[in-house]
């Protein structure tokens, strides 16, 4: 048994069949004029947090690289702006990581979240000058380490792959000097749109002891459904 699913994909089209802990909450989209589908699609509450966080991260790094807002009103404003992300991030994923029994995951970018939250503060407030400077470096060196987590705790290449983006991200942050926010903000946001819309593999379904056996006996017959679909599409 290999620690990756490799007969899934890095990135492939989002799965119609789901599984008990993707359709808690799922939230269906469908836009139309007329005749004319404008947009249709359906987003988890792994999804939505995707998307919620790249509205964060997009508003903040892109409002430091182009509005001349105060560096302390900036702080106050990527303060709230995290602490509701965070807040947000724990209620819409709390059923999924503990059926997937992953659960140190969300904690751990709590973690890194606060973590940045208080160095950022501290650099802006206590005048901690030098980091000041790196806060760019700081941002992606976190993300990427809560990236290279969750792909080891769900065997995804596809969280490696993008851990490592944001690692190589900061070695290309000299040679954009006066655009590192709007880089830095390209590459969160960017990132976490990209997991919003597409599936990403991980680890098989586990049967999980908070769920029922009529539950444990749906996510089978998804899976089968899911592995025929998958076969058909070759």
């Amino acid at each position: 048994m290999t620690f990756f699913n490799a007969s899934e994909p890095v990135l492939r089209s989002k799965q119609e069949h789901l599984d008990v802990q993707d359709l808690e909450g799922l939230l269906r989209l469908h836009w139309q004029i007329g005749n004319i589908t404008l947009f249709s699609g359906f987003y988890t509450r792994i999804d939505q947090t995707f998307l919620l966080w790249g509205l964060v991260t997009g508003g903040i790094f892109f409002t430091a690289q182009f509005f001349p807002l105060s560096w302390s009103f900036q702080a106050i404003l990527w303060s709230t702006l995290t602490l509701i992300g965070t807040v947000a991030m724990a209620v819409l994923t709390l059923f999924w990581v503990r059926v997937e029994r992953v659960s140190w995951i969300l904690y751990s970018w709590a973690i890194l979240m606060i973590t940045g939250l208080v160095l950022t503060d501290g650099s802006i407030f206590a005048g901690w000058g030098g980091l000041l400077l790196h806060l760019c470096d700081l941002w992606l060196g976190l993300s990427a380490i809560g990236y290279l987590l969750t792909g080891l705790g769900l065997r995804s290449r596809t969280f490696l792959l993008i851990g490592l983006t944001h690692l190589f991200s900061i070695g290309l942050l000299p040679f954009v000097a006066p655009w590192q926010y709007l880089t830095t903000g390209i590459v969160l946001a960017g990132s976490l749109i990209l997991l919003s819309e597409w599936q990403w593999d991980m680890q098989s379904s586990i049967d999980n002891t908070m769920l029922s056996e009529e539950q444990k006996q749906f996510n089978r017959i998804q899976q089968q459904m899911r592995q025929i679909t998958a076969t058909r599409g070759k």
